[in-house]
This record gives C-alpha cells, sequence and structure tokens, in this order.
C-alpha cells in the first residue's frame, strides 16, 4: 500500500487523546481564577497550569508577556442549564458580556440562539487575561 493511500485508511487512529491550550500575562492571577473563582481542578504543570476539565480534555495555560486576547471565544464549558450557570457564576463576580449585533443578548448576559433558531443558549465572560470564555447550553 502506498504512503498516502495507508494514511488515508488509517485516518486518525494515531491520536491517543487531545487538550486545549491557550496564553495568560499572568500564570497566579489565571490560578486564582481558574481554581478559586471557577472551582476547576488547577496543577502547576512546567511553566504554566495544567486544567483537569470534568468529562472532556484537559486545559493547558501557558505564560506569555506580550500576551493579547483573541477576539473570539477561546473556551466554551458546557453546562446542563445555562441559567443555573450564570446565575451562579455571576454570584462569584463573574461579570458576562453584553453583544447587541449580530447576536443580542439578554439582560444576564445569555444569547438564546435555540428559541430563535440560531444555534445553542450561550454566555460569554473574560478570564484576568482578556480570553473569552463561554458556558453553552446545547
Amino acid at each position: 500500500m502506498a504512503k498516502a493511500e495507508r494514511a488515508k485508511s488509517d485516518k486518525g487512529t494515531f491520536f491517543k487523546g487531545a487538550f486545549s491550550t491557550f496564553a495568560v500575562d499572568n500564570v497566579a492571577a489565571a490560578k486564582k481564577f481558574y481554581s478559586e473563582t471557577l472551582g476547576l481542578d488547577v496543577s502547576d504543570e512546567m511553566e504554566g497550569l495544567s486544567i483537569d476539565m470534568p468529562n472532556g480534555p484537559a486545559l493547558f495555560i501557558y505564560p506569555k508577556e506580550d500576551h493579547k486576547p483573541a477576539v473570539f471565544t477561546v473556551f466554551n464549558f458546557q453546562v446542563d442549564d445555562i441559567d443555573d450557570a450564570v446565575e451562579d457564576l455571576t454570584s462569584r463576580g463573574i461579570e458576562f458580556l453584553q453583544y447587541e449585533d449580530p447576536i443580542k443578548t439578554d439582560e444576564t448576559g445569555i444569547f438564546r440562539g435555540g428559541k430563535e433558531g440560531k444555534g445553542p443558549a450561550i454566555a460569554w465572560f473574560e478570564d484576568p487575561a482578556g480570553n473569552i470564555l463561554s458556558v453553552i447550553q446545547e
């Protein structure tokens, strides 16, 4: 079998897992936010942070002095009930982002796309480095 054919027939069989990464400008602030505010299991790894995600791939956050946050969502947290999640996170000091166009969030910061047939219910917030995160209910 030619190399191209073998690669096509064995597509993806060499993957043994996956994880996401993104940068922050202050690892100590990120550690406090992800462990204390969000309540996730965070451990120091190399120069960054390893975060174990319930029922999903791990997240690795690394330092970058000249970090500039992306203008899009870098990580989504899946939830069963977005209203409960937003209420709980708001009580922990999270401020949800407000959008007007082309997606309109309600007063709590939730875009209720499912009601309009435009996707899931989702609410966005930022970590201390300005990275955009979300809670999402499919």
